[in-house]
């Protein structure tokens, strides 16, 4: 399942500072406190990081927020740092889930952020040369792309974002 020897010396974030197809989540990620429950080894964490190209991609990028936020042009700087800070951290915990998740178990699961949840799909019968988790995408249609087992959870990269 991952590419690391020793699962229990390599946190999430040990991952994710190494993992250069998802810098633009984890570079989010630091932003915030969740940050520090990525190197909490106490912590069982999923993590569905998008990857740098799925990111640019975004019309709007997470620290602006949703389409439907209109900046007022007689807001503070504070103000709007604060607002930014606020859509990272919304759009970062929309990507993790606090506990172990089954791909096949048919349901859904809730993630940090209040109301947002992820469900996955089968999308092929995988063959006996490929680990289970390639039958999968995040409903309806977001690709995982790898998996990486840390101390603390694991990690999928994702080829697109989870709307919060």
């Amino acid at each position: 399942m991952t590419a690391y020897d020793n699962s229990n010396d390599v946190t999430l974030a040990d991952i994710l500072t190494i993992e250069r197809s998802a810098s633009i989540f984890y570079s989010y990620a630091r932003e915030t406190d969740i940050s520090l429950q990525l190197v909490d080894e106490s912590r069982n964490l999923t993590i569905f990081a998008p990857t740098n190209r799925a990111v640019v991609a975004l019309p709007r990028k997470p620290h602006q927020g949703p389409p439907d936020v209109v900046v007022s042009p007689e807001i503070s700087e504070q103000q709007l740092d604060e607002m930014s800070k606020s859509h990272v951290e919304k759009w970062i915990t929309a990507h993790i889930i606090p506990q172990s998740v089954n791909l096949s178990s048919g349901q859904s699961y809730d993630t940090l952020l209040p109301g947002t949840s992820i469900s996955f799909c089968v999308v092929k019968t995988a063959s006996k040369d490929e680990p289970e988790w390639k039958q999968y995408t995040i409903c309806p249609d977001i690709p995982i792309l790898s998996v990486k087992q840390a101390s603390n959870g694991v990690l999928y990269l994702i080829d697109g974002t989870i709307e919060g």
